[in-house]
């Protein structure tokens, strides 16, 4: 074992990913040394709560920690993330699968990492920290491994929602937007070490608000730093597109932008969403999703499905599978439904297990065959890819073009992060697959 020494493995969302990136930064900076779990002093787990399926992983993973270490005097526990506060009694959950855990820490103490290290080298055990207040996430500046193409930076953490099925919040707690400012300072200092793609994550992006500045003219800064790059917006809530059309059709516009709405419509019926206290209408919708792609032709769209959400009938569940043959999105997550602690979901009456199964094959077919034909009309496009990282065959990479679609290059024998122009040969599903016009590669620059 290594003295100073860290570990860290993370489950969960971009919001997740960008708390470990965090916890590592201000560990390192405090003269701590990452390395492999068998060699850490200290190991944290980085957990996620919002899907039941997710958390038996989880509680898998800890019970195996404790097998290995859980009596290991040099070696400290820790768990981090949304999983011990999903529910009132959660901490005790935890403490029942690894009772010789050393700290359960929250969200916004992730920066006091370093004095919680050093409490557990004076003896203290089964620490509980709860902070009482957020922090501002921005502002703590990520350094990156060499080499590394893509950086995240939250912009805000919680929501306004009280969606029925939902126990992120019951973690994360209400909407707090960091400082502007800080988020810009943050994304620069990544891009100087060499970042090519920034993701902006929050629960819901859409409701960014920080003295005065929204999230139109947050992007709007961002976009004007002097380097070339890639922006991802995170998560949008459908109801933006009812109430601030205007404010998503201006980012979409800025060139450094990627074309790609990721938008959880959750349910195609009204019946549903008004049961998951989901803010919109199916009808409120349609329109503007129809501006957007008229004026974005290119656009990508990805949703979430929820499947059986309790009394969803049969009629609820074709007008769900209408809706995604009008919306025929290239990107579509199904989570077959299982009740969260804490929730009012919880409380209600449940769909029958097979039901639920039966129905998310369905959709998930609808949702295959759609994309057969959806990205046709990609086959012989031209222009940038940022390559991203190796594919799965000797010799191949992957990259995204402006509307963030996959980009398979085969044959490559460049560098990751650079920028090149490539003409889709070939489509496959959501995959295109592409060649130089002369079988060079053409390099635009770092």
């Amino acid at each position: 074992m290594e003295t100073n020494s860290f570990y860290i493995e993370t489950y969960g969302c971009a919001s997740n990913r960008a708390d470990s990136y965090i916890i590592s930064s201000v560990l390192k900076r405090a003269n701590h040394v990452p390395t492999t779990i068998e060699n850490a002093e200290f190991i944290i787990v980085n957990t996620c709560g919002v899907k039941e399926q997710t958390e038996n992983k989880i509680k898998a993973r800890l019970k195996t920690l404790y097998q290995l270490y859980g009596n290991d005097l040099n070696k400290h526990i820790i768990i981090a993330g949304c999983l011990p506060h999903v529910a009132p009694n959660y901490i005790k959950v935890i403490k029942n699968i690894i009772p010789t855990f050393s700290a359960i820490i929250d969200l916004n103490n992730i920066n006091e990492l370093p004095e919680i290290f050093q409490k557990i080298r004076r003896g203290k055990k089964n620490l509980i920290l709860k902070s009482n207040k957020h922090i501002d996430k921005a502002n703590f500046f990520i350094d990156h491994q060499p080499n590394k193409i893509t950086g995240i930076v939250p912009i805000s953490e919680g929501c306004l929602g009280s969606c029925t099925y939902c126990c992120v919040k019951n973690a994360r707690g209400s909407l707090y937007c960091y400082d502007p400012q800080n988020i810009i300072k943050n994304i620069k200092y990544q891009l100087k070490q060499g970042i090519k793609q920034i993701y902006l994550t929050s629960q819901d992006c859409s409701i960014y608000k920080r003295e005065g500045t929204n999230l139109k003219e947050l992007i709007n800064q961002i976009v004007e730093l002097k380097y070339k790059f890639f922006l991802r917006l995170g998560m949008i809530n459908p109801k933006f597109l009812i109430d601030d059309l205007d404010q998503l059709i201006s980012i979409y516009k800025l060139a450094k932008v990627y074309q790609f709405l990721h938008i959880p419509i959750q349910s195609g019926s009204n019946n549903v969403l008004k049961r998951m206290q989901r803010p919109y209408l199916i009808s409120d919708i349609v329109d503007p999703i129809e501006k957007l792609r008229k004026l974005f032709p290119s656009l990508t769209v990805s949703t979430d499905i929820i499947c059986g959400f309790p009394g969803e009938s049969e009629h609820d569940f074709y007008r769900t599978i209408n809706f995604i043959k009008w919306l025929k999105p290239e990107i579509m997550n199904i989570s077959k439904f299982t009740a969260r602690p804490g929730t009012i979901a919880k409380e209600m009456k449940k769909i029958n297990s097979r039901t639920i199964k039966e129905r998310s094959g369905r959709l998930s077919r609808v949702f295959r065959n759609s994309l057969i034909k959806i990205n046709e009309k990609w086959k012989g496009w031209e222009g940038e890819v940022l390559v991203l990282h190796e594919g799965t065959e000797p010799n191949q990479a992957i990259g995204r073009n402006f509307a963030y679609k996959n980009v398979l290059i085969n044959d490559y024998n460049g560098n990751f992060g650079h920028f090149i122009n490539m003409k889709i040969d070939k489509v496959n599903g959501f995959n295109f697959h592409a060649i130089t016009k002369d079988g060079r590669y053409h390099f635009i620059g770092r």
